[in-house]
């Protein structure tokens, strides 16, 4: 090490009087060192000592690794009305997708109907609309739900749509406990970052511990959560912020469940993560490895869980929307092959590519065939998948690593200090913290210090778009009036009215709320109706001014 030490030294002569590029060398927050060797690792030995599918997981969570099941491959997908997607879904099951993750529109993601007056010109443009049990019968017809596993990406009426998706599998026979897949709920990120949210803070995370709470009885299989570091990195946080926070939310829905009489054991198996793949390719490969640590430490150690599944971080990746460019849209074929090999390198058990065409319009079926293709070349052809944690070991990632770790564990003490996750949020701490990262990196690239392929350097002239484009008309919207007119005059109203003021009595009180939810989408009640009676209750959230 002493001769390391002075080969070292007599190379940073060198490099400093050489003469270097005029850019900056950083990460997404910090000045990357020229160089890494032992020296970086002489108070840690990374993971000489670790195995994959051993305590801490910072090196996997399966011993086989992709020899034993590559990742699943999703693409998010969802346009128009539930039979239009219906039928992207099925052309995506036929190249070969594993998995199905559904985008829902705007209005959907706010809780309502499409024939609110709020949902108006909305309808369909930027995912499937969703307004009843009628709506998702359709999506999924003919795709049988105990075969495949079903991602949807919902937060602020999460619950409903869970209900909506097990009452339609019940209508094809299948039960509950059958089912595979993965609801978002993460409602914190929401106030912190996405801002999708329907109630206030504290009646928002009583929805998602019920959910913990009939999920761990009744869908065995199925995720309750996705704990989303997308969206925070997505709104302009750095990979450190986006680890920290993320992580922080996670350990607040443990903590609220176990605060609600739950065996952390029950639970904590089926919370997964999701998590944004960037630019900087080493920092995200190191990211996701300090994640994993990071969770089994607090799991085990703070939380006592003594299920090994409780310690696993499983987690869903999906490459950077945020940096993907209207100029060259061709360009964003080669950043997400990058980026989906480095949610490999990290060791993602499923992973999202981005369609080239996502910063333009809803993605086309040309440019989600490309996108796809990306991860079958990626999983058949690369040999990457064929070694386990194949940068374990290297000076740069395994220090990398242990960096995010320490900045991580900063972070969490500087949330503890302002008295946590919640407290945080009402006060704007998150929302500054994100917002002055986002401009610092605006300034970067704005001053040239960072390139943008195509945006700020090796600019050409092009025509406006040079890609085909989907677009999306006002079919949809009128089709989804016709439909729900149809349902209000056809269904039980009966039922429903009894139903719905069964869901406000249980909301008032202490009990669990999913049963009533159930009833009501059983009772085709429609999405904005159910959010309506449990605004009743717990009321409506409006966002504070903080800056």
């Amino acid at each position: 090490m002493e001769s390391l030490r002075q080969e070292v030294a007599q190379w940073r002569g060198q490099y400093d009087t050489g003469r270097k590029r005029d850019i900056a060398f950083t990460n997404s927050a910090t000045e990357v060192p020229p160089l890494y060797t032992a020296l970086d690792l002489e108070d840690s030995a990374g993971t000489a000592f670790e195995t994959p599918g051993a305590w801490p997981f910072t090196r996997g969570i399966h011993p086989t690794g992709y020899r034993g099941k590559l990742w699943t491959m999703r693409q998010f997908a969802g346009f128009g009305t539930a039979r239009e997607t219906n039928q992207r879904y099925k052309f995506l099951l036929s190249q070969g997708q594993t998995g199905l993750s559904v985008a829902f529109d705007f209005p959907t993601l706010m809780g309502y109907d499409s024939d609110h007056v709020r949902s108006e010109g909305e309808v369909g443009k930027c995912g499937v609309a969703i307004s009843s049990l009628a709506d998702m019968e359709a999506l999924f017809e003919g795709i049988p739900l105990d075969k495949v596993s079903t991602s949807m990406t919902i937060n602020g009426p999460a619950i409903i749509l869970l209900c909506f998706y097990i009452a339609a599998a019940e209508k094809q026979g299948v039960d509950s406990s059958k089912l595979q897949g993965t609801v978002q709920n993460d409602i914190l990120k929401e106030y912190m970052a996405q801002h999708a949210w329907c109630f206030p803070i504290e009646p928002a995370l009583r929805l998602i511990v019920d959910g913990f709470e009939w999920c761990a009885s009744n869908t065995p299989n199925w995720n309750t959560i996705s704990i989303s570091g997308y969206h925070i990195r997505e709104a302009g946080s750095t990979a450190a912020q986006e680890l920290a926070f993320t992580l922080a939310d996670g350990f607040t829905y443990v903590e609220r469940g176990i605060a609600r009489g739950l065996d952390v054991d029950e639970f904590a198996p089926r919370l997964s993560f999701f998590w944004d793949i960037h630019n900087d390719f080493f920092e995200e490969i190191a990211k996701l490895r300090a994640a994993r640590r990071i969770w089994a430490r607090h799991l085990k150690e703070r939380y006592g869980a003594k299920n090994p599944r409780s310690w696993m971080m499983r987690f869903h990746s999906q490459t950077a929307g945020v940096t993907l460019t209207a100029q060259q849209p061709m360009n964003n074929v080669v950043r997400v092959a990058y980026q989906g090999l480095a949610a490999v390198l990290g060791g993602t058990q499923s992973l999202h590519t981005n369609s080239m065409d996502e910063t333009l319009s809803l993605p086309t079926e040309g440019a989600v065939q490309v996108a796809l293709r990306s991860q079958q070349i990626l999983a058949y052809e690369t040999g990457v998948p064929n070694v386990m944690d194949p940068l374990g070991g290297s000076y740069y990632v395994e220090a990398l690593t242990d960096q995010l770790e320490r900045e991580a564990e900063g972070l969490f003490e500087q949330i503890e200090g302002i008295g946590g996750v919640v407290k945080g949020l009402e006060e704007g701490w998150f929302q500054k913290r994100i917002a002055e990262s986002a401009a610092r990196q605006q300034w970067e690239i704005e001053q040239r210090r960072k390139i943008v392929v195509g945006v700020n350097e090796f600019v050409t002239d092009e025509p406006e778009l040079t890609i085909p484009i989907l677009r999306i008309g006002q079919e949809a919207e009128r089709e989804q009036r016709e439909q729900l007119a149809a349902l209000r005059a056809s269904r039980d109203n009966e039922a429903c009215a009894r139903n719905l003021e069964a869901l406000r009595a249980a909301a008032r009180g202490t009990e669990n709320v999913v049963p009533r939810i159930l009833d009501c989408a059983r009772s085709y009640c429609t999405l904005f109706e159910i959010r309506a009676a449990l605004e009743d209750v717990f009321g409506a959230y409006r966002e504070p001014v903080f800056f």
